[in-house]
């Protein structure tokens, strides 16, 4: 593969490099002194903002485009018959994915973070941010949210720390260099590409496995996961647990929540009490994502009064919990619950929040996550007092398995909830007009645009 080298910049062409990762990477590479070019097929924010920090940009993608670079870097959405990446092909040109360049980036700084889980990553990797910011470590960060510290879901810091999301789906995170890893957790999803809970347990293993043997390598991971010990034996690097028990390295004792949900608690750590740690986000789960990012604070020697000060000051990203307005007398928060775990752990922050009746608005994302985690979908969403379901988000499948929301609906009243199916967002949007009343709570979730719907309301 070829290799990245802040030291010996080169030139490097990006077969659409519009996206919002792939114009984050681009950035960093500018900042080091790379040429960097690409392609897109439309205009955007992003492209203009790389146009005036220098990088040559096509719009549309022709053969034409690839003038001489000594690697090109391309997403998967990439079709094989693209101009450009024929091109490259039949030139014999170096060529590496988007995961292939950001484990080449990790390369070239002193720690690599990343942070691995089925879900949580976001908001863990945003609070070793705001921890390394607050200790004015200058990190660069590349995370799968809007984070409004670093006012994007990018920042171009110094060559010392490297934090990123590493994601599990099409084993992307193979790919990755990291000094450090949190794993916050390890469940069945991306049943697409994985063919079961066992292979993503072997897939992670081997995330683990990439860990540095030389004494650098540090894992921080979820000590409730199942068998831990399938993770944790035979390692060559140095691990710590956190959690729920207080067996755990990393645990919180004494847990309560102010009157908008939001928790603290006392820092436990190898049994000592550490004082009160104090958040700003709803949820309990954010107490055990907070213990990881302690974890990896600690590790890296970032005093205890810096961390407890950015983990209070953290409100989290768009579209975790976030406080969207109120319409009518009832609140709107939006959440990028898509994993009947992550459903659980939203209703389960909404519980601490104010409100009387507790509305989720929730929109499936891919029917094979829909079919393969049916029975755990409608047990999670019957927890609230009344669901409202649209249609399944397809994004990258077709429908070839023959599930629908209905199904889901159905679900969910076996499991005793109540449930109204709704096709169109205007008449979802008219249905809560008319029926929500002063004081309720309305979550819009999914990882689909379900968000138009929160959006659209407030609008108005």
């Amino acid at each position: 593969m070829y290799q990245i080298d802040f030291n010996d910049p080169c030139r490097i062409h990006f077969i659409g490099i519009g996206g919002i990762s792939m114009s984050g990477l681009a950035e960093i590479l500018i900042d080091e002194g790379f040429q960097v070019s690409g392609s897109d097929i439309k205009d955007t924010e992003l492209i203009e903002h790389l146009r005036k920090l220098g990088a040559e940009i096509y719009i549309g993608q022709t053969a034409s485009n690839i003038k001489d670079p000594d690697v090109v870097v391309y997403t998967a959405a990439i079709h094989p018959d693209n101009e450009e990446f024929c091109e490259v092909k039949r030139r014999n040109i170096p060529m590496m994915t988007r995961a292939e360049l950001l484990g080449e980036l990790m390369n070239n700084y002193g720690e690599a973070i990343n942070v691995a889980g089925t879900h949580g990553k976001t908001t863990t990797t945003s609070m070793i941010t705001e921890i390394l910011m607050e200790a004015e470590k200058d990190p660069t960060v590349t995370v799968g949210g809007i984070l409004e510290s670093i006012g994007g879901n990018i920042h171009v810091g110094g060559s010392e720390y490297f934090v990123a999301e590493a994601c599990e789906y099409t084993n992307s995170f193979l790919s990755f260099y990291p000094t450090i890893e949190v794993i916050l957790n390890v469940e069945a999803d991306h049943l697409d590409f994985f063919k079961d809970i066992d292979d993503i347990r072997h897939s992670f293993r081997r995330f683990i496995d990439r860990l540095p043997q030389d004494g650098r390598g540090f894992l921080v991971i979820n000590g409730d996961i199942e068998d831990l010990d399938y993770f944790t034996g035979d390692l060559g690097c140095d691990y710590v647990t956190y959690g729920r028990s207080e067996d755990n390295d990393y645990s919180a004792r004494d847990i309560s929540f102010d009157e908008l949900g939001h928790p603290s608690y006392t820092l436990l750590v190898d049994g000592e009490e550490l004082g009160r740690v104090e958040l700003s986000v709803n949820g309990i789960h954010n107490v055990y994502n907070s213990l990881a990012a302690i974890a990896v604070a600690m590790r890296l020697g970032i005093s205890l009064y810096d961390t407890k000060r950015a983990l209070g000051k953290f409100r989290g990203t768009e579209r975790r919990f976030e406080y969207k307005g109120e319409v009518e007398g009832f609140t709107i928060i939006d959440d990028y619950a898509h994993h009947p775990q992550e459903i659980e752990a939203t209703i389960e922050a909404a519980r601490h929040y104010p409100h009387k009746k507790l509305w989720v608005a929730f929109q499936p994302h891919t029917y094979t996550r829909t079919k393969a985690l049916m029975d755990d979908f409608a047990k999670a969403l019957s927890r609230c007092d009344e669901v409202i379901l649209t249609d399944i988000y397809a994004a990258r499948e077709q429908n070839t398995i023959g599930v629908s929301s209905e199904d889901l609906a159905e679900k969910i009243r076996e499991a005793g909830g109540r449930v109204t199916y709704i096709k169109d967002f205007a008449d979802i949007e008219k249905f809560i007009l008319n029926n929500l009343r002063t004081g309720d709570l309305l979550i819009t979730m999914g990882a689909g645009n379900i968000l138009d719907v929160a959006d659209h309301l407030i609008s108005k």
